[in-house]
């Protein structure tokens, strides 16, 4: 068992009520290797200027983590099978909806990963495997209760 930690700041800048909820968003997130990433509302969620459109937002980083971790683990299957993998992308997308109690909740997370290998390839059957079985394999994936869709594409 492992624990991971993430340390966010945030202050009130001089001049805010709070109370009248026009309070900025931007806020930071620092990491134990020693990261520091700005963060903010989504602009989506919260318009500017109460939020910073260039800096990440939890949506974003919702995504971004199940996209990793899939890519973590694809790449070590590949390795593991012999496969080389020369370029991975992925543009992944988490799509923000009213859940089946109506509430506002991540509804789904399609990830589109484009994987090129080096010098021979798996064939379309063995390529699919491998992306089934680092979506098995993703603890973040089986931790959340929306479906992670992929779906892959070979260069």
């Amino acid at each position: 068992m492992s624990t991971h930690t993430a340390r966010l700041s945030w202050q009130r800048q001089a001049g805010e009520a709070f109370t009248d909820l026009r309070y900025h968003r931007s806020h930071t997130w620092h990491f134990d290797g020693g990261a520091v990433v700005p963060a903010a509302a989504s602009p989506h969620v919260v318009r500017v200027p109460l939020t910073d459109p260039t800096a990440v937002d939890p949506e974003e980083a919702f995504a971004a983590s199940l996209a990793a971790c899939h890519l973590l683990w694809f790449l070590h299957l590949a390795g593991e099978a012999g496969w080389v993998v020369d370029d991975y992308q992925d543009e992944a997308v988490a799509t923000l909806g009213p859940d089946a109690e109506r509430q506002l909740a991540i509804v789904d997370v399609l990830l589109r990963p484009r994987v090129r290998f080096a010098g021979a390839a798996p064939d379309a059957a063995a390529h699919a495997a491998l992306h089934d079985a680092a979506h098995a394999a993703c603890f973040l994936a089986r931790s959340v209760r929306c479906p992670v869709r992929c779906e892959p594409t070979r260069v």
